[in-house]
């Protein structure tokens, strides 16, 4: 009886999705003819499409991983709806689902509601003058033809009790269009181990460096104050009254190891974003950057530290390349939370041209994004603009 119910709930659902396919596919429609408004409505079509992934997922028990999203300047949406073979898959769909979802779903919910509806035939068809009329267009008046209702209930429970062949295999076809291709997983696959490597490789090398940093650095500053207290200490056995200058200076070389420390525990994980959230410390990054910088983000909450941290770098690197190498006069940052992903933008009016190989930081950008499953992508033709969107799962 529970997969009935659950067989009754997906096809009913399914009906409920069909109607958004159907609108879904007027906009595709009117996108089609109207090629500008494509990138802006592929976006929406695709969560739409999303829907049945989740309805899918809650049937079946497997979830199907979501694309990408279409998220980010025009002329990349465009790149990414032209480019992109889910794109099409999606539009299948919403074909396939707009045509067989709304048949099932309506043919589910009308058996279910005829068969509730003959016990109540059966039992009060007196009680209205002239009888009732059932959902087979019988009119109902004598005992007689109430009992009629008992074979037809009979019917209508044998077709409830195949409600779950009906949407396994509307779930197979689903599965088979909406689940992305063996190709694709193995490319995902390839991703993930690379990405995992990466993050290994990246890992190690944070380390390095900040044992590096805590060697080179804060290490030999402490000793350098050790020596400066020694010498100190002599100096006040054998000339007291030189020993105050060299106590002072001591003093200074444990003001520079302290605010060596301080540095080295910011590149681990910036105070700032404990003290004033991802956004909070983006607009401090924005209000220090040389050039004009406007910020636009909704309140994005507590994320998660490694989330955050992976943000600010990023923002902070593209904010560094802006003043350094762009020419720009203005520059812009965005951050924004969509289907549990992160996505941040960082556009300017500058020259372009930026290259990850001439040491401008986005080979570094891209590394520290991917160890987290994101990702990070570069739009800089010559001319300008330059636009940064990195995209980071939040997982919360």
């Amino acid at each position: 009886m529970k997969r009935i119910w659950a067989a009754l709930a997906y096809l009913a659902t399914g009906m409920l999705t069909s109607i958004a396919a159907w609108l879904a596919l007027g906009i595709l429609l009117l996108s089609v003819v109207l090629l500008p408004l494509l990138p802006i409505t592929a976006p929406w079509i695709r969560r739409i499409v999303d829907l049945d992934r989740r309805r899918l997922a809650r049937f079946t028990g497997v979830a199907l991983p979501s694309p990408p999203p279409l998220d980010g300047p025009w002329l990349h949406r465009a790149q990414g709806v032209l480019t992109d073979p889910q794109s099409r898959r999606d539009g299948l769909w919403l074909i396939t689902n707009a045509l067989i979802g709304s048949f099932l779903g309506s043919f589910a919910i009308g058996v279910a509601g005829a068969l509730v509806q003959q016990p109540i035939v059966l039992l009060f068809w007196w009680v209205a003058p002239g009888g009732f009329e059932n959902s087979f267009g019988i009119r109902v008046d004598s005992w007689p033809m109430a009992l009629l209702s008992v074979p037809l209930a009979a019917v209508l429970a044998l077709i409830v009790s195949q409600f779950p062949r009906l949407a396994e295999f509307d779930a197979r076809l689903a599965a088979r269009l909406l689940a992305p291709p063996r190709a694709s997983l193995e490319k995902r696959l390839a991703e993930v181990v690379a990405t995992r490597a990466a993050a290994l490789q990246a890992h190690g090398a944070e380390l390095r460096r900040i044992e590096r940093n805590l060697h080179d650095g804060t290490q030999n500053k402490l000793v350098g104050v050790v020596m400066m207290l020694g010498i100190a200490e002599r100096t006040l056995k054998q000339n007291p009254d030189n020993a105050l200058q060299a106590l002072l200076r001591a003093q200074d070389a444990a003001g520079d190891a302290l605010e060596e420390l301080r540095n080295v525990v910011r590149s681990i994980h910036p105070p700032v974003l404990e003290d004033l959230g991802l956004d909070g410390a983006i607009q401090a990054l924005a209000a220090r950057c040389p050039v004009p910088c406007v910020l636009q983000a909704e309140h994005l909450g507590r994320l998660p530290a490694a989330v955050e941290a992976a943000a600010y770098f990023a923002v902070a690197e593209a904010l560094t390349n802006v003043a350094k190498h762009s020419g720009a006069e203005q520059a812009w940052v965005s951050l924004s939370i969509i289907e549990e992903k992160l996505t941040v933008i960082v556009h300017d009016d500058g020259k372009g041209g930026a290259d990850e190989k001439q040491g401008t930081g986005l080979d570094g950008i891209r590394g520290r994004v991917a160890a987290l499953d994101g990702s990070a992508d570069v739009s800089s033709p010559e001319g300008g603009p330059t636009v940064l969107t990195v995209v980071l799962p939040v997982g919360r």
